[in-house]
């Protein structure tokens, strides 16, 4: 391992794989919720406050990262990015969701697509985004891919599910707080160690103006 590599997987003293587990099982009870609160008439700021009333609930309001909820063409958009303002969610739309809040000291990062009403694209979208990211997840594992190598399976496989890979969202290290992890595993030349990783997948349309989004650990 070089020490580029164990300077970018540096674990506090107190740091457990448990820990992380545990912080990201939580996080994904709260995005289910979060996504089942959203409707249609919403705009992306009155779903981000309906998103903190629920991150209370889990407690789970304290993030190391801000909510991001996309909604319709902002779905296209990578996190950071200024969402297109006043954007309602309407009766057949996709919307985004990620959030990355904190677990007794522990960060997690969960992110997922959803769709409210028959739109088929959108739905088959919403089912591509993640099997893309099982394939990625799949290869690393069996194969023992580089964060670089990552990225190059994940793109050639977007484009035979018939999508576009984006380019800029790139992955990146979580851990126990505070937050003092640098690079990201597009750029990794090693083989990411298990529960500290996080893998996203951001895909769009070829000719619509939407996207579908997924991020999870590396387990």
């Amino acid at each position: 391992m070089s020490n580029g590599q164990i300077q970018s997987e540096y674990v506090g003293k107190a740091f457990k794989h448990e820990g992380m587990l545990e912080a990201r099982k939580r996080t994904w009870l709260a995005v289910d919720d979060i996504a089942a609160a959203i409707e249609p008439g919403m705009t992306e700021p009155q779903a981000t406050q309906r998103a903190r009333k629920t991150l209370k609930k889990h407690g789970l309001l304290q993030g190391w990262h801000a909510i991001c909820i996309r909604f319709g063409c902002n779905t296209m958009l990578e996190y950071g990015a200024p969402s297109k303002p006043d954007v309602v969610l309407g009766e057949n739309d996709i919307f985004t969701l990620d959030i990355g809040p904190l677990w007794d000291g522990y960060e997690a990062d969960s992110g997922d697509t959803f769709v409210v009403g028959n739109d088929p694209d959108m739905l088959r979208a919403k089912t591509d985004v993640k099997v893309l990211w099982n394939r990625v997840q799949d290869a690393w594992r069996a194969r023992e891919l580089t964060g670089v190598e990552l990225y190059d399976f994940a793109a050639a496989e977007a484009d035979k599910l018939g999508w576009i890979f984006d380019s800029v969202m790139s992955g990146h290290r979580v851990g126990d707080f505070p937050h003092q992890y640098h690079g990201t595993l597009r750029s990794m030349d090693g083989v990411p160690t298990r529960n500290i990783w996080i893998l996203e997948t951001l895909i769009r349309h070829k000719t619509r103006p939407f996207g579908a989004y997924f991020e999870d650990l590396l387990t």
